[in-house]
């Protein structure tokens, strides 16, 4: 039996959850998330605890266990905290502004680059080369997030490029030059 999927989920105060037979759905103050369920996979729901189950007992079904239960914690979070993601432009002349829904990223290209921001994440800026990205769908909101860094990653000459908050790009020296 999976480790992680024998721990019990604690639910916030604000938070409701209701499960039908295959699908769950989660109520908090930052939105609502929805997710089916495998029909192998039981949820019991304890006072203030959600307890994952497993109706038989297979390789299949043992590897799903501990990703469900990972999957509505996520969602448990999400909807009573939120998620937030930060990334860092690092670059000359890199900027990023918001307007309407629409992300406009200025990366040295000769032109800009818009993107729509979807539904249930929010962007703000800070400095103009910072991005704040939260949201209560984890899911989501990495997929964003990769898909903007997909325009700049990160280079290791000079270390320029779409960076997550506190990561660190191995740096090469390049080339040496004659001798």
């Amino acid at each position: 039996m999976s480790r992680i999927g024998r721990l019990p989920i604690r639910i916030p105060e604000d938070v409701k959850v209701t499960s039908s037979k295959n699908t769950i759905i989660i109520k908090g103050k930052f939105g609502t998330l929805q997710k089916n369920i495998p029909n192998v996979i039981e949820i019991k729901q304890n006072d203030n605890f959600l307890i994952i189950d497993l109706k038989n007992k297979t390789r299949m079904t043992r590897a799903l266990h501990g990703l469900y239960r990972t999957l509505i914690n996520n969602m448990v979070i999400g909807v009573s905290e939120q998620f937030k993601l930060v990334l860092v432009l690092k670059g000359v002349g890199y900027r990023a502004s918001v307007q309407n829904k629409v992300l406009t990223l200025n990366l040295g290209y000769s032109h800009s680059i818009e993107l729509k921001i979807p539904e249930g994440i929010s962007v703000e800026i800070a400095q103009n080369t910072v991005l704040n990205l939260t949201g209560c769908n984890k899911e989501n909101l990495g997929l964003f997030a990769s898909n903007i860094r997909l325009w700049r990653p990160p280079e290791p000459y000079k270390g320029k490029g779409i960076l997550y908050e506190g990561e660190k790009v191995r740096r090469k020296a390049g080339k040496s030059g004659k001798k």
